[in-house]
């Protein structure tokens, strides 16, 4: 349910960028400028399904708190709700973005533009920290892709802020694109991994092995 609403979301957001009439620049403007020159149509659908998506695999993250390493009790599911709760931050600003809008390109920011710009800000920032902690916990190769895409969304953030800032937005357009690229994988990789968790492949393979171990009678 959630890898199919991540899918849906990321296939709304690219319809989204064709269906907008003004002649607008990906490469210097970001997501939520095209979104506000289309308030309420496709890529706020997008973003809004996204934090859905996210918000379903909360739950699971809890389930699989229920089964942590019992060398470690308490250390796993201490990280897990850590996790989870950077999880929920990432759907609260995402959702926040969906519904309060930036300004139109070239306007003085006004109390809902801030407001949107700084529940995008927790978002970006919410989702690698989640990532980072997880992969310690889901591990196989799983973590590793974690941990790659956790590194290069913060990369990616980095130049971000440099490019809103010092760099004169240039290629800001861009630079949040693959921000935003890196980030939907990174969740990507934390659904799919959710719904087949290694623990759970290894325990029916185990027990897989003991069926065809034990005598026949």
């Amino acid at each position: 349910m959630a890898l199919g609403g991540i899918a849906l979301a990321a296939v709304l957001a690219v319809v989204g960028h064709l269906v907008v009439n003004d002649d607008l620049d990906p490469w210097s403007l970001t997501v939520s400028d095209f979104a506000v020159s289309d308030r309420g149509g496709v890529i706020d659908v997008a973003m809004a399904l996204l934090a859905a998506a996210t918000a379903v695999l909360i739950p699971a993250l809890r389930r699989t708190g229920s089964g942590s390493n019992p060398a470690r009790p308490g250390g796993d599911g201490r990280r897990l709700r850590v996790a989870g709760f950077f999880l929920a931050a990432w759907t609260a600003g995402l959702a926040t973005a969906a519904v309060v809008p930036t300004n139109e390109p070239g306007l003085p920011m006004d109390t809902a533009a801030y407001l949107h710009r700084y529940a995008s800000v927790i978002a970006f920032l919410a989702l690698p920290v989640a990532g980072w902690l997880l992969a310690g916990q889901l591990g196989g190769r799983a973590a590793g892709w974690l941990r790659a895409l956790t590194l290069a969304s913060l990369l990616l953030a980095g130049a971000m802020v440099w490019s809103a800032y010092p760099g004169d937005r240039m290629l800001l357009g861009l630079v949040e694109r693959l921000l935003i690229v890196a980030e939907v994988a990174l969740l990507c990789v934390v659904a799919a991994t959710l719904v087949h968790p290694p623990g759970s492949r290894l325990a029916g393979a185990a027990r897989r092995s003991a069926t065809a171990a034990r005598p026949l009678t």
